[in-house]
């Protein structure tokens, strides 16, 4: 099967993968691999997926790069979360049989042509369903609907969503205007600033000529609000700092990454005189703590993308060659949504 191998750290952006056995005189620390070995069924419920798509976040990013809290040991298929069909299945499987629609999300491994993995780990797809739409849709979706939803109940507050035009941040957005939020996006640049107004936010910031303190409170004064409720954080660094200056008394701050390069400092005193609370959220641990949590998330989000409530917005589509293409559109902060790695030379795909 064709995967994609990182064989040392470094920066997948700055060069063409190496294919095959020109490895060892390539700069890029990617390798991809047409013979690598097909995974073989590791127990009687083991379901092995054929990869339509898998999905590129600034995690899969970081963790080539070594700067992830996850550190794998050399060489390993990087990727997480995918979608494709059931190619074989264990003696014990029940849930699913051969031809069957799949997501799911992986530690690794999902840079490769096939993956296997538990069948209680899966997620069945309704036929028709965008197998490259649904493979971008467990962990930014995820992690927005875990962070939005179940944490607590924001019907209604008024969320300020940081980094809005990113995968995660394109999912918060979204999620919120379902939960019947007033949504503020903070993005920058023209084009990512009109397809946020495209989605039906009720404000956005531009930071390439606009001041985020200024313009929210702007918007705020002219629907006679006094403030954010809740704070969406994929940014961090100096950002935060600004929009902190925002928020309400008793306000949520979820902190969902760091994509400025720096992380903030949350002061304790203001926390405690504002009554603020601060949550973390790391959607890979859920796997691990409450596994139940984000399985009911993502069949909810299931739902809602064949409901139409939200859409999978895909900027670019690669293949396991042009991987460096795909990482130097997040690095240089070029997408709007979500980037992609497809094993066809289609687009899109429809069962």
């Amino acid at each position: 099967m064709e995967a994609l191998l990182c064989k040392r750290l470094g920066d997948p952006a700055s060069e063409s993968p190496s294919v095959g056995n020109d490895s060892d005189s390539s700069p890029s620390p990617i390798e991809v691999i047409r013979n690598y070995p097909i995974p073989e069924l590791d127990s009687p419920t083991a379901v092995r997926v054929k990869v339509k798509a898998t999905s590129l976040n600034y995690g899969n990013y970081l963790q080539i790069l070594g700067k992830y809290q996850e550190k794998p040991p050399l060489p390993f298929i990087p990727g997480s979360d995918y979608a494709g069909t059931v190619e074989a299945v264990g003696p014990a499987v029940t849930k699913f049989k051969v031809g069957d629609p799949v997501c799911s999300v992986a530690d690794l491994g999902t840079y490769a042509s096939f993956v296997v993995q538990d069948q209680s780990l899966l997620f069945g797809l309704p036929k028709g369903c965008d197998l490259v739409a649904a493979a971008a849709l467990p962990v930014a979706f995820g992690t927005s609907h875990v962070a939005l939803k179940k944490n607590g109940n924001y019907y209604k507050q008024v969320l300020l969503v940081l980094g809005a035009a990113g995968g995660v941040g394109v999912s918060a957005v979204q999620i919120g205007k379902v939960c019947g939020a007033v949504v503020i996006a903070v993005a920058r640049g023209a084009e990512k600033v009109q397809f946020l107004k495209s989605l039906g936010v009720d404000h956005v910031v531009d930071l390439t000529d606009q001041n985020l303190t200024a313009s929210v409170k702007e918007f705020l004064k002219s629907r006679d609000l006094k403030g954010v409720d809740v704070l969406y954080d994929p940014v961090g660094g100096k950002l935060t700092k600004e929009a902190m200056k925002l928020l309400n008394w008793g306000a949520q701050i979820l902190v969902i990454g760091f994509a400025s390069g720096e992380i903030p400092v949350i002061p304790a005193n203001i926390t405690l005189v504002k009554n603020w609370t601060v949550h973390g959220l790391y959607c890979g641990s859920y796997r691990i703590h409450r596994p139940a949590v984000l399985e009911d998330s993502i069949r909810e989000l299931i739902s809602w993308m064949q409901k139409g409530l939200i859409t999978v917005h895909i900027s670019q589509t690669y293949s396991l060659t042009e991987a460096n293409l795909a990482f130097s559109a997040i690095k240089d902060r070029r997408v709007i949504g979500k980037v992609m790695i497809a094993f066809d030379d289609k687009r899109s795909s429809m069962l």
